[in-house]
């Protein structure tokens, strides 16, 4: 999430991206291979995720959207449609981040969106 956040401000390359976030990250090689992943993955799709938290938002505009916000919904719709990772678990985590890294409000919000988002898939 926070890759992918950071990419959004500054559009950099994603193996600087990737290199520049893990020099300071403690993470497993497994762990870290997941994450970049999910990173480069959800930053090649940003279109399409845009269109469908867009979508999903009802009563609120995507361009009025905390870019943390923006970023936790993308990573999350991404996995939910290309991991292994039962839904119920990816939406639970969004919804934590969105707490930790955003505010308690966008937490309900996430889990809004992230809600009708896997309803549709």
């Amino acid at each position: 999430m926070q890759m992918l956040f950071q990419w959004d401000m500054s559009q950099q390359d994603f193996a600087k991206l990737e290199a520049k976030f893990w020099r300071s990250a403690k993470a497993a090689d497994r762990t870290r291979a997941f994450a970049n992943q999910l990173f480069e993955g959800a930053a090649k799709e940003v279109g399409a995720l845009d269109e469908m938290i867009a979508k999903h938002c009802e009563h609120w505009r995507f361009e009025r959207l905390a870019a943390i916000d923006r970023a936790i919904l993308r990573l999350a719709i991404h996995e939910m449609g290309a991991a292994e990772t039962p839904p119920k678990v990816i939406l639970n985590e969004a919804v934590e981040l969105a707490k930790k890294f955003s505010s308690e409000e966008s937490g309900a919000f996430v889990n809004g969106v992230l809600d009708s988002v896997h309803k549709s898939l």
